[in-house]
């Protein structure tokens, strides 16, 4: 059984290490270093599920890393950020939700009339 102090210590490396989950190019790095391969790597990976629980996800600041961590369940994305042309599609969606999908664009006052009009046709 751990002691308050190694299970803060615990609660902390985890959390740094779920966060780093959310930038792709530190998956391809794991990926590279045959992590990936290894299964006492991805049972820790299965492990970590216990942070998508509301009481441990709310320390989580970037939500993409439980996303990836989900994401990591699946082999299939493994494989697929373990090259650096993927890894940066992967980058380039997750660059492109931050700008445009978490702060849409706001519509003019002009955009919001055309709809109007349409939609009282």
């Amino acid at each position: 059984m751990l002691d308050a102090e190694e299970e803060k210590r615990r609660f902390q490396i985890e959390l740094e290490f779920i966060q780093c989950l959310s930038n792709p190019w530190y998956l391809n790095n794991l990926a590279q270093q045959q992590y990936f391969k290894d299964p006492a790597f991805i049972n820790y990976l299965k492990y970590l599920q216990y942070w998508k629980k509301p009481e441990y996800a709310k320390f989580v600041v970037y939500s993409h890393a439980l996303y990836f961590l989900d994401l990591l369940q699946h082999a299939q994305f493994r494989d697929y950020v373990s090259t650096s042309e993927n890894t940066q599609e992967v980058h380039r969606m997750q660059y492109y939700h931050w700008q445009y999908l978490r702060n849409p664009p706001k519509a003019t006052t002009s955009a919001i009339d055309e709809l109007k009009n349409e939609t009282d046709k």
